[in-house]
């Protein structure tokens, strides 16, 4: 009799534990999602969305027409109709943009939405000359105190042009000519065929600064477009990421032949 319970509480035992270890599977990414909520720092590096948001001089502002009022519908719902170029604020560009056989919008799986992301911070250097472009020799300098960039990784160029308000961007002489900064062609190849990033981002509307487009065209961006690589612009926050350890996604809808489309983009980083 006595053995017989024994074996009883060993077989309940058994189940038991692993009803225990099948929850604790099952649940694994909540608790995962938990811990990051609770224990990390979430970054929005996206400007919200609205006529005044800074873009690219050759878009219009948003347009924000009401469909559908409480007024009109009897108190039930209220819509608008938005009208606005695909590349409008904070945005990713998908080498379709310039490369007519490149990828489009809809051609992206979920698993292209997420890279380790990496900040090369030359802020002091954009401040001291709005003109500056970030070289190799600035990328050479952050992998000898960082480490080498990861393959796939999102670069980013902090200068903390965001800090501007938007009638500040185009930043313009007393002639008539723009002054930004941007990314150096040298730099640009060797992060994508030396480093393979994945994705260049900075926070200005070019990759290429407002000297170089105006002198030699948009020689960096058509370069990234080219290589299949992605190009996010017009960020913000990012001197509130660190310069490694981050993770960041890059979101956007799955919009059929889509060259380019306003996105939500966030980091998660240790706090």
């Amino acid at each position: 009799m006595k053995k017989n319970l024994l074996v009883v509480l060993l077989v309940v035992n058994s189940l038991l534990a692993f009803a225990s270890a099948r929850r604790d599977s099952t649940y694994t990414l909540w608790n995962t999602l938990e811990q990051w909520k609770s224990d990390y720092q979430w970054v929005d590096l996206s400007f919200e969305l609205s006529p005044d948001t800074p873009h690219w001089y050759g878009f219009n502002p948003l347009e924000i027409k009401p469909l559908y009022t409480f007024e009109n519908t009897d108190g039930v719902f209220l819509a608008y109709q938005y009208t606005l170029s695909g590349q409008y604020g904070t945005h990713t560009d998908f080498p379709g943009h310039f490369d007519p056989n490149g990828r489009l919008t809809h051609e992206y799986n979920v698993q292209d939405l997420v890279y380790p992301l990496v900040v090369i911070d030359r802020s002091a250097a954009v401040a001291a000359n709005a003109d500056y472009v970030l070289t190799k020799q600035d990328i050479l300098d952050w992998e000898a105190q960082y480490g080498q960039i990861p393959s796939g990784s999102f670069v980013a160029f902090r200068s903390d042009w965001s800090k501007r308000t938007a009638i500040e961007y185009e930043n313009k002489d007393e002639s008539g000519n723009s002054h930004y900064p941007g990314w150096d062609i040298e730099a640009l190849k060797y992060l994508i065929e030396v480093r393979n990033a994945a994705v260049v981002g900075h926070e200005t509307p070019d990759t290429d600064s407002a000297l170089t487009g105006s002198t030699v065209g948009f020689i960096g961006e058509d370069y990234v477009l080219d290589h299949g690589r992605l190009n996010v612009e017009l960020l913000k926050n990012l001197d509130q990421v660190p310069s490694v350890g981050a993770i960041v996604f890059v979101t956007f809808p799955k919009l059929k032949n889509g060259t380019g489309f306003t996105s939500r983009v966030w980091a998660i980083s240790p706090k």
